[in-house]
């Protein structure tokens, strides 16, 4: 099943396999069900009349999108590389505890179509694709979507302590298209293609796939919930295996086209 949010007159409103889902539906209370209980309560209240409008990004505000750091090899190597501070994230790749960090509230969040941003106070900018895991207040994995945690590398590498600077601003977080609502065994070799375009070519390419992370999707999960509680659900970005060379920054005017699976998420970049 695959989840859409749309823009409407009266206001957003969520679809499945392109079918309205009633007005009053909402994620919040979807992910309050178990696992074992979604398919069959959605495919309940499936209403008539193909969904139509913008899609916006399948987040509701109240929700919390959490990120997780240094989960590939590539990403511990890009991080040591960029930091005067490298044994930080040698360190956290070998660690029982994984990197997790808040990344952004719902409302923040940009959806497919939707201008990302580059901090205007960085030189070095980079999107990191990633596969967003969605979570029920259980802590189960329901679906996913595709994430990109836009980020500032020169402002992390100066500190590691400047990471929330680096990582949470206005258009640093995209979630989209939508949510393949499906277990975690279908998502541990997952392909992750990235793609940047710059006035009509591309200027940077690259692939790695889930298979290729440290941990697994239920050890970052568990770490997540261990201490916190989220009734309605939460987003989590699983860290990026897809790091672009030192010499490339993204520019005003790319767009970034982020494939994970079946789903695609493209943004282009603004200012």
């Amino acid at each position: 099943m695959y989840l859409t949010r749309h823009h409407t007159s009266a206001g957003p409103r969520w679809a499945v396999d392109g079918q309205w889902l009633p007005a009053d539906f909402s994620l919040n209370l979807l992910l309050q069900l178990p696992q074992a209980a979604i398919t069959s309560f959605v495919q309940a209240i499936l209403t008539e009349g193909p969904a139509s409008g913008d899609l916006l990004p399948p987040v509701e505000s109240a929700h919390e999108v959490w990120a997780c750091g240094v989960t590939y090899l590539r990403s511990r190597e890009a991080r040591e590389a960029e930091s005067e501070v490298r044994d930080v994230y040698q360190k956290v790749y070998h660690a029982d505890r994984p990197e997790l960090f808040f990344k952004s509230v719902g409302w923040r969040v940009v959806g497919h179509g939707t201008p990302i941003r580059i901090r205007k106070d960085s030189h070095w900018n980079v999107p990191e694709p990633e596969l967003t895991l969605v979570i029920n207040s259980d802590g189960e994995i329901v679906g996913y979507s595709v994430g990109d945690d836009v980020s500032s590398r020169d402002i992390e590498g100066e500190n590691p302590l400047y990471l929330p600077q680096a990582k949470m601003y206005n258009g640093a977080c995209a979630v989209g298209p939508g949510i393949l609502l499906t277990d975690a065994d279908t998502l541990r070799d997952l392909p992750v293609h990235l793609e940047i375009e710059r006035d009509g070519a591309v200027v940077f390419e690259g692939d790695t796939s889930i298979a290729q992370m440290k941990r697994s999707l239920e050890e970052l999960v568990h770490y997540l919930t261990l201490e916190m509680d989220f009734p309605n659900g939460a987003f989590l970005m699983t860290g990026t295996g897809i790091v672009p060379t030192e010499a490339f920054s993204l520019n005003i005017g790319d767009t970034v086209h982020i494939t994970i699976g079946d789903l695609t998420l493209s943004n282009p970049v603004t200012s």
